[in-house]
């Protein structure tokens, strides 16, 4: 395994220790189908199933990790959310939120979490 998806690992981890600390239950990691891949599912504590795209960016870096979730990104996470939608939770409603997590010198990593971050 590479450093990169190590770090990128550690960080949807850290997302999802994150999320259960908020009340989140946790329905898949890395989920894949034809379309791509769902980085985290959860379900909040109202009933939402939430599709969780999480960018990782060390301190300093240009731009902010939000930004990196493009119109072409936006589209196949919309696919692929429908795919599990189809799959799993047909009738329950669901949003698109985005967790920024930012490396920090020390390692030490800090979430940003922003809910209904597109449609």
């Amino acid at each position: 395994m590479n450093g990169r998806k190590m770090v990128g690992d550690r960080g949807e981890a850290e997302v999802a220790k994150y999320l259960r600390k908020k009340g989140y239950a946790l329905l898949a990691s890395q989920w894949r189908c034809r379309f791509g891949e769902l980085d985290l599912v959860a379900r909040d504590k109202r009933g939402v199933i939430c599709f969780v795209e999480v960018k990782l960016r060390s301190e300093g870096a240009i731009g902010l990790p939000r930004e990196f979730v493009d119109a072409r990104k936006r589209e196949r996470l919309r696919r692929a959310a429908q795919s599990y939608l189809a799959r799993y939770a047909q009738e329950e409603p669901a949003r698109f939120d985005v967790a920024e997590v930012y490396v920090q010198a020390n390692g030490t990593m800090r979430v940003e979490y922003l809910e209904n971050a597109f449609t």
